[in-house]
């Protein structure tokens, strides 16, 4: 019995000097904080390049939106003039007019379109831009990370 309490005493008195010793819970030392912020840096370019990678699809989709109506338009306007010179060869004015009406507003649909899939254009060019230096950076946290993984575990050799 006294030699089971000596034990037990000895024991919970090492668990004490041992638990003085360790830092409390959510004390984290300098270096692995910074590599707890190394990686969320990751994290959040990583959320970064996927949301521009969303942005880049979107910007393609709405560019080829544009060209498909143009493409239209262009159709609509070669139709429409045909119309308009059959009308101007059998001598009726008033639905010639009318025709134009119809190229010149299909005209106005095909350069608004134009402008439309220009400005997509610079957005997927403005958008690989981004997506590529988000890689850069990436690329270099993760480097930064696995320098202070090695730095971390010289330092816990060299204690």
């Amino acid at each position: 019995m006294r030699r089971s309490l000596l034990t037990l005493t000895f024991v919970s008195l090492t668990s004490m000097f041992t638990l003085a010793q360790a830092p409390a819970t959510g004390d984290v030392p300098a270096d692995r904080q910074d590599l707890r912020q190394d990686r969320r840096d990751v994290r959040k370019d990583q959320r970064d390049i996927n949301h521009d990678r969303r942005d880049l699809n979107h910007d393609r989709a709405d560019r080829n939106q544009d060209q498909r109506d143009i493409n239209h338009d262009r159709r609509d306007i070669n139709k429409d003039r045909v119309e308009r010179n059959q009308d101007l060869k059998n001598g009726n004015a008033a639905a010639a007019k009318a025709e134009q009406r119809d190229i010149n507003h299909d005209k106005h649909d095909l350069n608004h379109d134009r402008v439309d899939r220009n400005r997509d254009q610079r957005d997927i060019n403005h958008d690989k831009r981004d997506l590529n230096h988000d890689r850069a950076d990436r690329h270099q946290d993760r480097k930064d990370i696995r320098h202070d993984k090695r730095d971390l575990r010289r330092d816990r050799k060299g204690r």
